[in-house]
């Protein structure tokens, strides 16, 4: 098993990194700082945004996890699609600004 995961430092730290060795999982190299190119993290930012905007609240778990699977299914499939699609303009921009900041 290999785990790719962007070098944040959570990811990084110590005990995370001796945990990943201990039950053998290999991590790729991976530059830090690094484009984040994955379209899921639009995603996931739609989600979160869909979710913060609901009337009430949820204030407890349970309610929060409803929250969530609900506001996941009402996502338009046209939404993800566009999402992957735009990959190709994604890494063209990255290319453009030499791995630097893009507007994605």
């Amino acid at each position: 098993m290999q785990l790719m995961h962007d070098n944040a430092r959570p990811h990084v730290v110590h005990v995370v990194t001796q945990y990943l060795r201990d039950v053998s999982i290999r991590t790729m190299d991976w530059p830090a700082r690094s484009p984040d190119l994955n379209p899921i993290e639009h995603l996931w930012d739609e989600l979160k945004r869909r979710v913060r905007a609901r009337v009430p609240a949820p204030t407890r778990l349970p309610e929060l996890r409803i929250a969530i699977e609900e506001e996941w299914n009402t996502i338009p499939q046209d939404f993800i699609v566009r999402l992957v699609r735009s990959m190709n303009t994604r890494m063209l921009a990255v290319i453009r600004v030499r791995g630097g900041n893009t507007e994605y």
